[in-house]
């Protein structure tokens, strides 16, 4: 009777096992690469994909990619203040403003609901000057309060920052605009009113609405990326990109 039982018990134990382990299989993410070193990066279709931990007091991420279009990454950063990382997928433009008959991009995302982060566009002009980015989905606010917070010039006595413009309606979306500086470079922040996880871009409307601000002159467009501002995710989370893409001439 013993031996038949421990048979039964063997044979259960054996079922919950397969069982884990066809779970595990099907939640792995297939790539043609991935990598968990601090700069990786990978080139795809004239995109760059970077890994692109920078911050400190960073945990561990893991970047992986199918193409420039799909990748995404695993990241486990502690519950603390501070960017921790940037992964994105750029692409470099090279062209003067004026001379940019279109640029725009497209993308669609899925982001998690914990942790503090921003999936966000980075636009740099060639020489690094100016940085704009565009705050697509994030876990704080609109209004600059919240876990994550844009660079700012003007700050409430709550210490939020405080927005240039509000409501501005260009390049397809509508934004509250913050002005800064991070020490290296002025910074430009749009935050989308309306947060979102797909969504057309018009670049070009955008840079030229700042440049009627006087704020920059006719630069030439250098890296465009999209990717993911981590500042915590606790546990591990992951972010995916569906689609992505940039069109400029």
């Amino acid at each position: 009777m013993k031996r038949i039982l421990l048979v039964f018990v063997l044979a259960g134990l054996l079922s919950a096992c397969q069982k884990e382990a066809s779970v595990s299989v099907k939640s792995e993410v297939k790539a043609n690469w991935s990598s968990s070193a601090q700069w990786a990066t990978w080139t795809n279709g004239g995109y760059t994909l970077y890994n692109n931990i920078w911050g400190s007091g960073a945990g561990a991420q893991t970047i992986w990619a199918n193409s420039y279009s799909n990748w995404g990454v695993w990241a486990n950063h502690p519950n603390t203040g501070g960017i921790k990382s940037y992964p994105n997928a750029t692409k470099y433009v090279g062209k003067k403003l004026s001379a940019l008959s279109t640029c725009s991009s497209t993308f669609s995302a899925t982001t998690p609901s914990g942790g503090a982060w921003e999936s966000a566009y980075d636009i740099w002009d060639s020489a690094n000057a100016y940085e704009i980015m565009l705050w697509m989905n994030y876990t704080g606010t609109s209004s600059g309060s919240g876990n994550v917070k844009p660079i700012s010039y003007n700050w409430s006595a709550a210490g939020d920052a405080v927005p240039v413009f509000t409501n501005v309606n260009v390049g397809g979306r509508t934004w509250n605009v913050f002005r800064g500086n991070n020490g290296s470079n002025e910074v430009f922040s749009f935050l989308a009113t309306t947060k979102t996880n797909n969504a057309t871009v018009d670049i070009k409307a955008i840079l030229n609405w700042i440049k009627s601000k006087g704020w920059i002159g006719d630069i030439t467009v250098g890296n465009v990326q999209f990717g993911y501002e981590i500042t915590s995710s606790n546990g591990g989370l992951n972010y995916t990109t569906n689609s992505f893409s940039v069109t400029a001439n």
